[in-house]
């Protein structure tokens, strides 16, 4: 009766996890690059702060540019909240065409579940 299981209490909180990045290179191999991202911050932050080429985020994250535009792959789609109306509408602005899984990663923030989280960069941001 209000007492917190021992495993609990001794279960560090997650404080980062580790998201990919794949960028489809002019001779089609694929390049991976791997960032680890903190808790509570944005995707396109994470990204920026480790220099993803791919990721431009012109706009600081404020929603108003759409250079942070990724594709999420069909199995992560329904593991992220939905996009807000707002981010629907920024998203008939992206250069790249814009596909089920687009996204614009500024809208999504990191947490535990997102351990893993692998995204496609367009071809392009403007």
């Amino acid at each position: 009766q209000g007492r917190v299981p021992a495993a609990r209490i001794l279960q560090p909180a997650v404080t980062m996890v580790a998201i990919r990045f794949i960028r489809h290179r002019p001779d089609g191999q694929a390049q991976v690059q791997e960032v680890s991202a903190s808790v509570g911050q944005s995707v396109m932050r994470a990204a920026v702060d480790a220099a993803v080429d791919g990721i431009a985020a012109d706009c600081g994250g404020v929603l108003v540019c759409a250079t942070c535009h990724v594709y999420v792959p069909s199995d992560w789609a329904p593991r992220l909240p939905p996009p807000s109306d707002d981010e629907r509408s920024m998203l008939d602005f992206t250069a790249a065409p814009r596909r089920d899984g687009s996204r614009l990663c500024c809208q999504l923030i990191v947490d535990a579940s997102l351990e893993g989280l692998t995204l496609e960069l367009p071809e392009t941001q403007y």
